[in-house]
């Protein structure tokens, strides 16, 4: 298997210019055209990384000024320091006229500066209020008054039109509603600067609409938002103008009036990106390499069928909650299922937990690759040979560290993992190369089933377009691949067939070359049902 660099000539969605924005005038008397921040000369170093270097940008009130680049550009990094989590090293932050240099979180949030975080930054056992109000709490006396905590934050959860009880555990929210939660929290901080760092990467669409009305609420009412996203298209409905990073440098800031998604993708990139999917050189076998039969959780998903075959990309598409997921989950061995048979290559198996379905050569890339997919502060190495540490150690069961590091060093090269060393902690790599050393993790370990699950999420077109490569470079090994996601141009850009569910059933099965985004649509949303 190799990566390279080649454009794509396959058809797909093309990108789209962006004119017409709806965004409404900043509210008069706020001065807008004067900036509220400004970044001036920014640098920030890291062991063996210059991450920022000189940066420049600024932002007005009541204005939403995006901030793109790919992964690894320096946009977090710029948004940690304005945030106080991060000092920089040369270079100022001026706010409202004066020089600032915030010593934490806290001291930029009393400021009028919130950030939510593109990784969630929530306590899992603790309720959505404890969350929304942490380290905040109002008090009656001694102790913290949970009834007003309570209805407080419901006000917000109101707000934001979510169907969230400001007394649940965060433990038992989807990925989606903890976004939601994150909303929630820097609404209530009336801030005067917020930064959003990929917020509608894990929301339906019906969220974000609800997210993009609150925007321009907060737009009048002369509150400015630093924007972070790597769903281009969707910036035409809320940004007023964009700044381009590239390799921690400062590209250019333009209205967004002025410019087009392929000049922002050409500002990010330094070249043109003439597809957003790779040309297909796999070609799907004959061999039936995994059957699943009546598949059941009772309620979450009955009776799901399908088959998959070696070098076969199968798509998963639905609506949030359809039971896509869970399915996977449950053939993983991570969520308990009530009935129903898993086969690989005419073999029943008998899968109760994660480790039968890797030992069997199934692998699951959880959607929240931070909390499940990686040790994040481990280094590379240790994550690439995890899951099959036999492989690596000697008679005595001790790491062979000279065989740990070889291996490591194959997958690195093999996958193009962008990192300054083998020994350099996950945490520090960028989204996509995280994703990447998942990725390598479980083709050290000889997968022959890998489920993805949105291994796009919150990663930028040009690592998109690697991963893309990747995923066809595997089904051409012979690999039997599963991509689940919630972006349909995906599934017809990158699958072989698409099983559709909706309300944990599968209702179609489809070749992806006959048909589109209306007719998935109609399956997912129950209008259309495939005979029984």
């Amino acid at each position: 298997m190799s990566i390279n660099n080649a454009t794509s000539t396959r058809d797909g969605a093309g990108l789209r210019p962006l004119t017409g924005a709806t965004a409404t005038a900043p509210r008069a008397g706020t001065d807008a055209d004067q900036p509220i921040l400004t970044a001036r000369g920014v640098t920030k170093r890291f062991p063996g990384v210059l991450a920022l270097d000189n940066v420049q940008f600024d932002l007005r009130r009541g204005e939403v000024h995006a901030l793109c680049g790919e992964n690894g550009a320096g946009k977090s990094t710029l948004m940690k320091i304005i945030s106080g989590l991060y000092r920089l090293d040369d270079g100022e932050v001026v706010y409202k006229g004066e020089p600032r240099h915030f010593h934490s979180i806290q001291d930029a949030q009393a400021a009028g500066i919130t950030l939510i975080h593109q990784e969630l930054n929530l306590v899992p056992h603790l309720t959505v209020a404890e969350n929304i109000y942490l380290a905040r709490e109002p008090k009656k006396g001694l102790f913290v008054d949970r009834r007003k905590m309570e209805a407080d934050a419901q006000v917000y959860l109101d707000r934001l039109k979510v169907n969230i009880k400001a007394s649940d555990l965060v433990l038992t929210l989807s990925v989606a509603r903890q976004q939601m939660v994150e909303i929630a929290k820097a609404l209530s901080l009336d801030a005067e600067i917020l930064i959003m760092d990929e917020p509608t990467s894990s929301l339906t669409e019906s969220e974000i609409d609800r997210l993009f009305e609150i925007i321009q609420e907060l737009k009048a009412d002369g509150v400015g938002i630093i924007y972070i996203s790597h769903r281009l298209d969707e910036l035409r409905r809320i940004v007023d103008r964009v700044t381009v990073m590239r390799d921690g440098r400062y590209v250019s800031t333009r209205d967004l009036a002025d410019i087009t998604v392929d000049d922002i993708v050409a500002a990010m990139v330094g070249r043109s990106l003439e597809d957003k999917f790779p040309e297909r050189t796999s070609v799907p076998g004959d061999e039936e390499i995994m059957s699943v039969r009546g598949l059941t959780r009772h309620g979450v998903f009955d009776n799901v069928s399908f088959t998959l075959r070696k070098g076969e990309i199968l798509g998963f598409a639905g609506l949030m909650g359809a039971g896509r997921t869970e399915v996977a989950r449950a053939i993983f061995g991570a969520d308990h299922r009530h009935g129903g048979s898993i086969a690989l290559s005419g073999r029943d198996l008998s899968i109760a937990s994660p480790i039968d379905a890797i030992e069997a050569g199934i692998a699951y890339l959880s959607e929240d690759r931070k909390l499940n997919g990686l040790a994040v502060g481990m280094s590379v190495k240790a994550n690439i040979t995890m899951a099959n540490m036999a492989a690596v150690s000697n008679r005595m069961g001790l790491i062979d560290d000279r065989a740990e590091r070889e291996a490591a060093e194959q997958y690195v090269r093999l996958l193009n993992v962008k990192t300054p060393s083998i020994s350099q902690i996950a945490r520090n790599l960028s989204g996509g190369n995280q994703q990447k050393v998942v990725i390598a993790k479980w083709l050290f370990r000889k997968s022959r089933v890998l489920f993805f699950d949105e291994p796009t999420r919150g990663i930028d077109v040009g690592a998109k377009f690697a991963i893309y490569q990747l995923l066809d470079e595997l089904a051409r090994d012979g690999i039997g691949v599963v991509l689940i996601t919630s972006e349909l141009p995906e599934i017809l850009g990158m699958t072989d067939r698409v099983v559709v569910f909706h309300e944990g059933e599968v209702t179609g099965i489809l070749e992806t070359c006959r048909t589109n985004q209306e007719e998935i649509m109609q399956y997912a949303s129950g209008v259309k049902r495939m005979p029984c």
